[in-house]
């Protein structure tokens, strides 16, 4: 995590908000960080969109340069710090799947302290891709029904709760 703390030591731009990512991928194809740089670059995007990757192992890999805004929430890229957990998608039926590795919960879970503390994130600016989007159908509740993606795939609130 050192290099992490290097890092935000450098970084100038701010933020208010952290999101929790799936990189929609099979855990059996066991991406790494420069996989998906490629995936993105290919959608002729000029970089990796998120700022850290946390690998299958736990391996947290900066992809980003956190001076420069994230391209991960339509709509909500500024001052917004993105994370992305490789996996998400079951290895079979290729839908979405809560399938992280306890060394990627951990990982995750030391990384979002650190950088909630360093950058001055609130705890209620930390959330899942899926938490962005409006409560479509009106019943004051954002859920299922209003998600256009499941990521990541887990409730990111119930989790920081869990982590008390």
């Amino acid at each position: 995590m050192q290099h992490i703390i290097e890092a935000l030591a450098k970084t100038t731009y701010p933020y208010h908000h952290i999101t929790v990512h799936a990189s929609a991928t099979r855990p059996k194809d066991n991406h790494k960080m420069r996989d998906l740089k490629k995936m993105h670059k290919r959608k002729g995007w000029r970089d990796i969109g998120y700022h850290v990757v946390i690998e299958r192992d736990g391996k947290v890999v900066i992809g980003r340069d956190f001076n420069v805004m994230g391209s991960q929430v339509l709509g909500h890229n500024e001052n917004n710090f993105g994370i992305c957990l490789v996996g998400g998608v079951n290895d079979r039926t290729r839908k979405a799947e809560d399938n992280y590795t306890q060394p990627q919960l951990e990982s995750l879970r030391e990384l979002v302290s650190t950088l909630s503390g360093a950058l001055g994130v609130q705890e209620c600016n930390i959330r899942g891709h899926r938490d962005w989007y409006p409560d479509h159908n009106g019943d004051g509740i954002i859920d299922s029904r209003d998600w256009l993606k499941e990521c990541p795939c887990f409730d990111v609130q119930k989790t920081l709760q869990s982590w008390k």
